[in-house]
């Protein structure tokens, strides 16, 4: 059971340790991988945020998602089940795990599949991720701390709804947004101060923090196309079709992605994967927020 007590407040927590402890992971740990016979790094420093668990967003993400996704109360209480935490107790940590400039280069030559530092980007990479996951989990609790990482618990799911298409019951791209680490493109990709070719992880432990101040209102402010100021590379750059002046087809991306470009990373690249990530490389927000 996890007492009242456990709700820290963000001084007793401690940001600069978290933040510290998240960099300090990326920066010196071996799991920071791309998997291959050579060490070399899959993500460069990180970036941080917080947000609060009761922020209202998360009560949005359900018409605007669906009404499957999961506030943060609904996956730390699915962990801990005698907690009974409401939204209030908690707070969402995120982080920005940005693609080194060797794997975004690579990728940004290719115009049908994924470079091979790409695709080992995706599918080890996101070893790595989890690897950092359970780190901050487990160094959180050491501290008092009980925290869940979404992704990981046994309520995740990403899969096929009605009316929505392919979704997840917990959105890392949309917990970052809601922690002010970036806003969507044309994509659907997040695009951060560190760009928009990066992976996303998020924790949700049960410690308050003050309300933060997102640097922007509008869901889509960082991207030059949607809010009118030219741009549309990721249209020529999706080798599916899957882009257009009206948004993301979802289903033509899903079927590139797996179909098409992961039987070309087992044959070419001599491991199981699927990925692509043409559209987050050789664009203005590849590594950045665009300046039009």
């Amino acid at each position: 059971m996890v007492s009242d007590a456990m709700s820290k407040n963000l001084e007793d927590a401690d940001i600069s340790w978290i933040e510290n402890l998240i960099h300090s992971y990326i920066d010196t740990s071996p799991q920071n991988t791309l998997g291959g016979s050579e060490i070399e790094k899959a993500f460069d420093t990180p970036l941080v945020g917080f947000c609060r668990g009761d922020d209202p967003l998360f009560a949005e993400y359900k018409s605007v998602i669906g009404s499957f996704h999961r506030t943060p109360p609904e996956v730390f209480n699915s962990v801990y089940p005698d907690a009974d935490a409401a939204a209030s107790d908690l707070a969402v940590i995120t982080w920005i795990l940005p693609q080194t400039e060797k794997t975004k280069r690579d990728n940004r030559s290719q115009d049908l599949y994924p470079a091979e530092r790409w695709a080992r980007g995706r599918m080890f990479g996101e070893q790595t991720n989890n690897g950092l996951r359970r780190y901050v989990v487990d160094a959180l609790l050491s501290r008092g701390i009980p925290g869940v990482a979404p992704v990981l618990t046994p309520g995740f799911e990403s899969k096929l709804y009605p009316g929505c298409g392919w979704a997840s019951t917990w959105s890392e791209r949309h917990a970052a947004f809601a922690a002010g680490l970036g806003t969507f493109g044309l994509c659907d990709g997040l695009i951060t101060p560190l760009g928009k070719a990066m992976r996303v992880g998020s924790v949700v432990a049960r410690m308050r923090v003050a309300a933060g101040r997102r640097p922007y209102s509008d869901r889509h402010a960082y991207c030059l196309f949607l809010t009118g100021r030219g741009c549309g590379e990721c249209i020529r750059r999706c080798p599916a079709g899957a882009l257009g002046p009206g948004g993301h087809d979802k289903d033509k991306c899903r079927a590139h992605t797996f179909k098409v470009c992961g039987p070309y990373i087992e044959e070419q690249y001599g491991f199981e994967g699927h990925g692509c990530g043409l559209c987050q490389t050789g664009v203005p927000c590849e590594s950045g927020i665009p300046v039009a």
